[in-house]
């Protein structure tokens, strides 16, 4: 079963700027009510993509320099790559229909 990838400062690049496939991540803390809250919506969504999108998490706390460089503030923050480029930004918990519906369209 697949799980969300553990995506560091130190893998984004070849994680998601070189990923042939569409990338998906959750930005989160364990401190974060939201990020729990979402957190298994993150994981379905990594089983359910496996092979047409990859689905990881980045822990803000540990891995400071990519959010920075993003300009994540709030947490959580999801943010769709394609072709290594940003294509979409969610702020906050959201529903899985509203996260899939948002993925699906980077795969079009």
């Amino acid at each position: 079963m697949a799980q969300p990838l553990h995506i560091t400062d130190d893998s984004f690049s070849k994680d998601v700027l070189e990923s042939s496939n569409p990338v998906l991540i959750d930005f989160w803390a364990t401190w974060c009510g939201p990020c729990r809250q979402i957190a298994p919506i993150i994981d379905d969504l990594a089983k359910e993509y496996e092979g047409k999108a990859v689905v990881g998490k980045m822990d803000v706390d540990n891995n400071p320099r990519i959010p920075t460089e993003y300009g994540v503030r709030s947490l959580p923050s999801l943010l769709i790559f394609k072709n290594g480029k940003l294509v979409d930004t969610i702020v906050g918990a959201a529903s899985r229909s509203y996260i899939a519906g948002r993925l699906e369209a980077a795969l079009n």
